[in-house]
């Protein structure tokens, strides 16, 4: 009896164990299929994002672009401060109204014969400048005039050649950003339209009208002088900065340090202190250019052959009032433009003014150089920064000693010229002064994370 409530007992338990085993797994199987039912359409779409986030290729880094490219706009600005030397010369010499006609193609070639030296030479005779100065010439100091013209015009032919085949080049190559494709077309528009500004120029001084004016001299106008002068400036630093900035990018992309500061670059360009250092350097280039504009006004009013004397005038700080506002100049009847047309044709304020501008721009430059030496803001500036503004400073002594002895000796085309260098070389230093204060580019800064993190999954 025992025996057999036992084995009762245990075919209950076994049928009631099966009973919940069965239920348990039909509760498991609805559960399963439940949340199947109810999570099925965002477990599907998780598991898509995550494979397609497995599949997809990384982002591609922008383009970052190579030594050579900054070494081609550096050797390219270097033949525009050629340029502009050269054309000082030209202009020291007397020999920019040579020749008389605008050829962009066939003028690449000079005369080749003797009879083709009488044609070019029988143009220049119908000028003014050879009617009113030059008459007595003969060819063979034509010969000497033209070429110094000829090679002027040949060189920012070779200007444009030496930049528009690298940049089409890099473009294809897809070796520079579309930004910086778009910004170096916009110089290459410009070296064009500073040729068409130069012959616009030319013609400024062979118009016959020149031969009717009372005490003219045959010269091109001092504005559009000014202007081709200026957009040559402006093609130097847009190549210039360019290039200098492609290749500290490089350098930085590739574990240098940015400006020879190991320190956080937000950091230290978001310092009060470098931001007000940063604002001037930006105040002093523009008067530096400024200052540049104004020798053109000099230059093209013969006005440094006056008042060949420093610091005085006449043994004076300034020249007369009624000698630097004269009426003489005025053209309106009401004389409502003595003041502007003093300013600008007038050789003695003309004069005036480029010493004002040179003076302000030399003590500027020397105060930059001066709050270097404060301590808070010595400590604030990366180290090539420092380094960059003595040799700003270095420059400008040099401009202003060039800029002096061209004066006192009587305007000698040798260190004419070196002063018109100058001035170029000291916009250069400015220029560097600030790419020290520039924040590396954007395609610099990924590239220099992504080879960091290689580096350090190396380690690891």
């Amino acid at each position: 009896m025992l025996l057999g409530v036992s084995r009762s007992a245990i075919r209950f338990n076994a049928l009631a164990g099966f009973r919940t085993c069965t239920r348990a797994t039909q509760t498991r199987a609805i559960s399963t299929t439940s949340r199947v039912q109810w999570s099925t359409p965002l477990t599907t779409l998780g598991a898509q994002a995550k494979a397609t986030k497995a599949t997809e290729p990384p982002a591609p880094l922008p383009i970052l672009p190579s030594p050579a490219v900054g070494r081609w706009l550096m050797a390219s600005s270097v033949l525009v401060l050629g340029i502009i030397v050269v054309g000082g010369v030209t202009r020291l010499t007397e020999s920019g109204l040579s020749i008389t006609e605008w050829r962009p193609i066939t003028g690449i070639l000079p005369p080749l014969s003797h009879d083709d030296w009488i044609v070019e030479f029988d143009k220049y005779k119908a000028t003014p400048e050879f009617k009113l100065m030059n008459h007595s010439i003969s060819l063979e100091d034509f010969k000497s005039i033209f070429y110094m013209e000829w090679g002027h015009r040949v060189l920012g032919r070779l200007i444009g050649l030496v930049f528009v085949g690298p940049l089409v080049y890099f473009a294809v190559r897809k070796q520079i950003p579309s930004s910086m494709t778009l910004r170096m077309s916009g110089l290459a528009l410009l070296i064009g339209a500073q040729g068409a500004l130069g012959w616009y120029m030319v013609k400024s001084g062979l118009e016959d009208s020149l031969m009717e004016t009372p005490g003219a001299v045959p010269r091109v106008s001092q504005y559009r002088l000014a202007s081709h002068l200026g957009m040559a400036f402006l093609l130097y630093l847009g190549m210039f900065g360019t290039g200098m900035a492609v290749i500290k990018d490089y350098k930085y992309a590739n574990g240098a340090k940015w400006s020879g500061s190991s320190g956080r670059i937000n950091r230290i360009l978001s310092n009060p202190l470098l931001k007000s250092f940063k604002r001037q350097s930006w105040a002093i280039t523009c008067l530096v250019f400024l200052t540049a504009l104004s020798g053109a006004f000099v230059a093209g009013l013969d006005a440094g052959l006056l008042y060949n004397e420093f610091p005085l005038m006449g043994g004076r700080l300034a020249p007369p009032a009624d000698e630097l506002f004269s009426p003489a100049y005025a053209k309106n009847e009401d004389k409502s433009d003595t003041w502007w047309r003093n300013i600008f044709e007038n050789p003695t304020t003309v004069q005036f003014d480029h010493r004002v501008l040179a003076t302000t721009t030399y003590f500027a430059t020397a105060a930059l150089y001066l709050q270097t030496f404060r301590p808070a803001l010595r400590a604030a500036l990366p180290p090539l920064t420092l380094v960059a503004t003595k040799a700003a400073f270095a420059m400008a002594n040099i401009q202003v000693a060039l800029g002096i002895s061209t004066l006192l000796y009587l305007v000698p085309v040798s260190l004419a010229a070196a002063h018109q260098a100058g001035s170029v070389m000291l916009l250069s230093a400015m220029a560097h002064l600030l790419i020290t204060m520039r924040r590396p580019g954007a395609a610099a800064r990924a590239w220099r994370t992504l080879k960091q993190a290689a580096t350090n999954s190396k380690k690891t």
